[in-house]
């Protein structure tokens, strides 16, 4: 699994272990607009990590309903779906990057990043353990 936390200015990625349903921060990439600088640089991970899955956080508002911003993650889930040629889930992501903010403490911002990603990723896993 691959976690990540859409941004217009960065996008987080983590990788998350299905058998211990934990995420591991793995790069922070730039992003113009929310679309990646570089597609071929996210592909690469992606072809790297051959992801069963990948799922992108969805930034809801806190009654659940779309924001501007989960309105383009849906759009860039859907875009990375098509161009990777991968499935794409999509996470409610609420919390996460504040969560990952008091996590993450002094450290930097590309980290917080993939904290997301890694707190998105868990999420998931884990929502998907309760179910089975």
């Amino acid at each position: 699994m691959l976690g990540v936390d859409f941004g217009l200015k960065n996008i987080g990625i983590a990788v998350g272990q299905t058998v211990t349903g934990h995420g591991n921060g793995l790069i922070t990439l730039k992003a113009k607009n929310g679309n990646p600088v570089d597609w071929l640089e996210l592909k690469a991970l992606i072809d790297d990590y051959q992801p069963i899955a990948i799922v992108v956080g969805l930034p809801l508002n806190m009654d659940g309903s779309d924001s501007d911003m989960a309105q383009r993650a849906r759009k860039f889930a859907d875009t990375m779906a098509h161009r990777c040629k991968r499935t794409v889930v999509l996470c409610d992501e609420r919390l996460s990057s504040w969560s990952a903010h008091r996590a993450a403490g002094n450290t930097t911002t590309a980290d917080v990043h993939q904290e997301s990603a890694c707190r998105i990723v868990e999420t998931w896993l884990r929502e998907q353990n309760l179910s089975t």
